[in-house]
């Protein structure tokens, strides 16, 4: 592969490179160095960072087919190259919007040289956030109030905030009951929970193609699909809550 020979003729003469090299290459290193770091940070906040294990897992494979001699999948590497670029351009397309935006926003200097006060430093998540989480829906499931808590761990929930209204307050079950009770402004929609804080509310949350909970309902008690269903058989099914068998018109027909 003309890649790993230019790679191994370029480490066999690194001895000579090295009196070669002045200021400004040692400079070009660093600013490379540090956009490299700062790009890897970003990835790791987006979709993009599972992409690019992937593609260090397929790296690792092509480097072992090149010390192995495997030519025919060098071949087949080396012609899927030209369009892989502009198809993994593609797939990251939001991603890359989101990092111009956010970079459009971001004051340069304060990010480079981080001397923020205000800068706040992520807490963890802490047996007091649990505990009050906790207390929320106890104390909302008496009253049978409805709420959606999202809480963020390894997979970045920041696109989904960007639907919400931001709120950014510590979490605490008062905070939570607030928020979701009814006829309030914040009451519809999710709640995004990052380390001990209340980060967004009122956010969407797009269903899965996959969700055939309504479709199953229909079909237990109507016997038919969601889009044969009439308008009050939709009202009769979306009434089911605590006691699911007696609004089952079948086994329990109301009497007129």
């Amino acid at each position: 592969m003309q890649l790993g020979d230019k790679l191994a003729e370029y480490i066999k003469n690194f001895s000579s490179y090295r009196t070669t090299m002045d200021f400004g290459d040692v400079a070009e290193i660093l600013i490379i160095a540090v956009l490299l770091y700062y790009a890897l940070v970003w990835m790791k906040t987006t979709r993009a960072w599972v992409l690019l294990k992937g593609l260090v897992v397929i790296l690792i494979f092509l480097l072992l087919a090149y010390f192995f001699r495997m030519t025919t999948i060098l071949w087949m590497a080396q012609n899927v190259l030209g369009f892989a670029v502009t198809a993994l351009i593609v797939v990251l397309q939001p991603e890359l919007r989101k990092a111009l935006e956010e970079l459009g926003k971001k004051n340069i200097i304060s990010s480079v040289l981080p001397f923020d006060n205000n800068h706040r430093v992520d807490e963890g998540f802490s047996e007091k956030t649990i505990n009050e989480i906790t207390k929320a829906c106890v104390e909302m499931g008496k009253v049978k109030t409805g709420a959606l808590i999202v809480i963020e761990q390894k997979v970045s929930l920041r696109d989904y905030e960007r639907t919400g209204i931001d709120v950014d307050g510590i979490v605490t079950s008062q905070l939570l009951i607030n928020i979701f009770e009814h006829n309030t402004p914040l009451h519809d929609g999710a709640v995004i929970v990052r380390n001990n804080r209340v980060t967004a509310a009122t956010c969407y949350l797009p269903l899965s193609d996959n969700i055939v909970g309504v479709g199953a309902g229909a079909n237990y008690f109507f016997g038919k699909e969601i889009d044969e269903l009439s308008l009050a058989e939709c009202a009769v099914l979306a009434g089911i809550t605590q006691n699911p068998s007696r609004y089952n018109p079948y086994t329990h027909p109301v009497s007129r």
